[in-house]
């Protein structure tokens, strides 16, 4: 399995600083980029593009929490952790939010495309503002909740510095990974549910 820490030179923990990493694989990204092997044999252009790929999905993969909690996960267990359709603890009200804010903008733009006259769409542009609002506010609400959880992982990280080495059967037991698993999860649940927000202010825009 690629580690896409050990690939851009990054400490194997739940947090890492997002400045700290783009500058991380701006420089390794700057060594092998393809753009210097212009010149060198077909071969060496191959494995030199090859490397940058690589580069760039280990950044990808890292720049995201959830993403990169999954990865840390797999490199800590060694396989995948079960997909469980539940709503995690402590997002039950957020997650009964958004469905019905989102069913009611959804019939409200079904509403909405029934109307062609004029006059008639003038009222409708204010109720979308209000609609608009509210998709906002409850956008607010996820990312905070988004920021919660970072903040938590950021404590959680020291766990990893003093854990036994990879490899070590105690690894596994001295480290939270449980919990980290939970806001995997969590993280998981917010990006989705801001996704289905976005995509409503979308509509409501037009």
């Amino acid at each position: 399995m690629t580690d896409h820490f050990a690939y851009l030179k990054e400490p194997r923990r739940p947090w890492l600083d997002a400045e700290a990493l783009k500058a991380a694989f701006l420089q390794l990204a700057n060594e092998v980029h393809p753009d210097r092997f212009h010149n060198a044999p077909e071969r060496e252009k191959y494995l030199a593009n090859q490397r940058y790929l690589e580069l760039n999905a280990a950044y990808q993969c890292l720049r995201d929490p959830k993403d990169r909690l999954l990865h840390l996960l797999e490199l800590e267990l060694g396989s995948r952790p079960k997909e469980v359709q539940v709503v995690a603890p402590g997002t039950m009200d957020l997650f009964l939010e958004v469905s019905q804010l989102c069913r009611n903008v959804d019939a409200f733009l079904a509403e909405s495309a029934k109307v062609s006259a004029p006059l008639l769409k003038v009222p409708l542009f204010e109720r979308a503002q209000e609609w608009m609002d509210r998709l906002i506010m409850v956008q607010e609400k996820s990312r905070a909740t988004q920021h919660e959880l970072e903040a938590e992982l950021r404590a959680l990280s020291p766990a990893w510095e003093h854990a036994p080495a990879p490899g070590n059967p105690a690894r596994v037991h001295a480290l939270p990974l449980g919990r980290l698993e939970q806001i995997h999860r969590i993280l998981s649940y917010v990006s989705r549910w801001q996704a289905q927000l976005q995509e409503r202010l979308v509509q409501l825009s037009f």
